[in-house]
């Protein structure tokens, strides 16, 4: 019996669960938001940045204690990892419901690139944050408001 288990796990680590890419992806955001190097980031969990690495692409899911360490040393709730999960991966209940009757090959679909996992975002996000003055950055913040065209 142990070698049917094994046989379906090389085919398992070969496709990381959506729910994983997409946490993953929430841990990546928030820290190149912080500014923080992933080597950083594992050292302040006791980690390899390769581990950091593998956790960030979904390849190693993260288990319940490390993702109340994340949250903990990312200064966000638990919750924000799941924050803007496509319906397709489990989003809402009825999600779920639908790509349990869909099948999983439905549930791949919504992960196409997003504006906020565009580098040029992080960036002005991260720059936006570094202006310490309140008001200058509510200024900046009016500027670029008054750029853009209304929805």
């Amino acid at each position: 019996m142990q070698s049917d288990e094994s046989a379906e796990r090389p085919d398992r680590e070969h496709r990381p669960s959506p729910i994983d890419v997409h946490v993953g992806g929430r841990v990546r955001l928030r820290r190149t938001l912080m500014g923080l190097s992933q080597e950083r980031l594992g050292e302040a969990l006791g980690l390899t940045f390769q581990q950091v690495q593998k956790y960030e692409r979904g390849v190693n899911r993260i288990g319940a204690s490390r993702l109340f360490d994340l949250a903990r040393v990312l200064d966000v709730p638990i919750g924000f990892f799941f924050d803007d999960m496509p319906d397709s991966v489990g989003g809402t209940t009825s999600g779920m419901h639908r790509r349990s009757a869909a099948g999983f090959a439905d549930a791949q679909d919504g992960f196409e690139d997003d504006t906020l996992h565009r580098r040029e975002t992080l960036e002005l996000v991260r720059a936006y944050y570094r202006i310490t003055d309140p008001a200058v950055r509510k200024r900046v913040f009016d500027l670029i408001k008054s750029l853009t065209p209304p929805e």
